[in-house]
């Protein structure tokens, strides 16, 4: 007979919700700001279709008319557009054996539920980072008579890296050039990510700023942007890409499609003592606000897998550049 079991301490109807909250307790990038998560996205994110449509008015342009008497006003119309999120679906199983540990603590559901939180933190920042390398590529050039190469959201990337000598490495002034990429929407940013070798850089300089909050782990600021350390971000060479986000540059949707199964649990009877197994699916939206999703290539229908994210060609931009609140700056190290 076996003693306590994943199915012993395991309630999935408690654990999902609990490990959900917590991933973005545990997440730098919601913290920051940089993810915003709401129940409109949480719905969105539940529907069935691998993809949803959110239409959306453009801003209102040209200037103001002078009032003369008798005179028509001149009639404007209000046009619209649709950004397109893609839902992401992804799952991961855990035997007993990786989790054998947290079996041991005082409420082993919380320990199995964090163990899990920290995994899905981690994962979501490698999504995302995988989204940016998408977001920012250069579609290639196709044969002769198709259209050029194309890089699709290269008004909000600033590549220093071509300069000559240390103009081509990152300093404070080139950082705030990248900021003004976003124009007059740039007081908006509030988080930075950086490849780990871009921050050491900084700190040798002494140019991160440790905070310490009473109720947090500690976190640096660079020019009083959150620093968030990936060594997902690109590396071409000793060229590396950082990149800058602006407050709810990125749509958090937590789905729970019917049908669904977000938490399983599992014995293998015949193994040895048995072994437990643990299932987790997620079903989320993790969209960047105003760069419409295309699906020009995605080989499964369920949805992407993360190397179809990163592809250039399945994204485009549908906002104003400066409404697209993240901007990508390409640098050396000196």
């Amino acid at each position: 007979m076996a003693g306590t079991t994943l199915q012993d301490v395991i309630v999935p109807e408690l654990f999902n919700p609990y490990v959900i909250n917590r991933t973005m307790e545990l997440s730098a990038l919601y913290q920051s700001g940089i993810i915003a998560n709401n129940t409109e996205f949480d719905a969105l994110a539940s529907q069935a279709s691998p993809m949803v449509n959110m239409p959306f008015f453009e801003d209102l342009t040209g200037e103001s008319e002078p009032i003369i008497e008798g005179a028509d006003l001149a009639d404007n119309k209000i046009t619209s557009n649709k950004d397109v999120a893609v839902i992401l679906r992804r799952a991961k199983m855990w035997s007993a054996t990786d989790l054998a540990a947290a079996l041991a603590g005082t409420d082993p559901m919380m320990a199995i539920g964090t163990l899990v939180a920290r995994f899905w933190e981690r994962d979501m920042q490698k999504e995302l980072i995988a989204i940016l390398k998408g977001v920012f590529g250069t579609v290639p050039a196709g044969g002769s008579g198709t259209p050029p190469a194309e890089t699709r959201l290269a008004s909000n990337i600033l590549d220093i890296s071509g300069l000559s000598g240390a103009k081509a490495n990152w300093s404070g002034s080139a950082f705030i050039d990248a900021e003004q990429k976003l124009g007059d929407a740039k007081a908006q940013l509030t988080g930075v990510c950086m490849h780990s070798a871009t921050e050491a850089y900084l700190k040798k300089q002494n140019l991160i700023e440790t905070v310490q909050p009473s109720s947090d782990v500690a976190f640096g600021v660079y020019q009083g942007k959150r620093v968030i350390v990936d060594d997902g971000c690109p590396v071409d060479g000793d060229v590396y890409t950082t990149y800058l986000f602006g407050n709810g540059a990125v749509a958090l949707g937590n789905g729970h499609p019917v049908g669904d199964v977000p938490t399983e649990t599992d014995r293998a009877k015949r193994k040895g003592s048995g072994i437990d197994y643990l299932i987790n699916r997620r079903t989320t939206i993790l969209h960047p606000r105003g760069i419409a999703w295309q699906n020009a290539e995605v080989a499964k229908t369920e949805g992407p897998s993360r190397t179809e994210v990163a592809n250039p060609k399945n994204w485009k931009p549908v906002y104003e550049p400066k409404q697209i609140r993240i901007v990508a700056f390409k640098h050396k190290l000196g």
